[in-house]
């Protein structure tokens, strides 16, 4: 139980230096939410599932066993990757802001999600490494973990984008651009020391 449940928490943390992060799926989330509702992050949120559910399908019925045996390699990777994802994020906090932008009008906030994750360069440079190795790692200890992690790292997401839907939809911002920088430098000193942890696990057998 108590596995499953940092998993949970692993991926909600993950997840959120993500969402937090400024991509074509928040300002997506911006746009949609100045002439929707509170639940247009929910349902960017869920266009924005579908293609990690493909990934994470992917890995756990192929990608797993073919890259079994450069588990260490991966871990590296991911290790590494974690760290200059952390770095961006924190150098990226010092100019992020939630200022809604012009409108693009009301799409389909469904497709919306799916288009700007799947047409994102980040998103994939995220998942051929950070991902996978987060879900290869958990599924070492059963599919019940890598499940666990992609829980968590979904209600990250929807939380976020749910938050942001929120607040704009009333007419206000839920964070200052003060506390939002604070927000993600934060975010991305979490990735920075988990991805030099990642890295002394490969580096230092336990």
């Amino acid at each position: 139980m108590y596995e499953i449940v940092s998993m949970l928490a692993l991926g909600f943390l993950i997840g959120l230096t993500g969402a937090l992060a400024p991509g074509p799926t928040l300002v997506a989330t911006i746009n949609a939410s100045l002439a929707g509702s509170w639940t247009t992050g929910l349902k960017i949120s869920l266009g924005h599932m579908v293609v990690e559910t493909a990934i994470f399908l992917l890995i756990v019925l192929g990608l797993a066993g073919f890259a079994s045996p450069y588990t260490i390699l991966i871990a590296g990777i991911g290790g590494v990757a974690l760290i200059v994802f952390g770095v961006m994020t924190v150098m990226g906090s010092r100019t992020a802001s939630l200022t809604s932008p012009a409108s693009a009008g009301a799409a389909n906030p469904y497709m919306a999600g799916l288009l700007t994750s799947a047409a994102n360069p980040y998103f994939w440079i995220w998942w051929l490494s950070v991902g996978s190795a987060l879900v290869i790692a958990g599924l070492q200890g059963g599919i019940v973990l890598a499940v666990a992690f992609m829980i968590g790292h979904w209600g990250a997401d929807t939380g976020w984008y749910t938050l942001v839907s929120t607040g704009i939809s009333r007419g206000r911002t839920i964070l200052s651009d003060t506390a939002y920088h604070r927000v993600m430098g934060i975010c991305g000193t979490f990735l920075i020391l988990f991805g030099l942890y990642y890295l002394a696990g490969v580096l230092i057998p336990r």
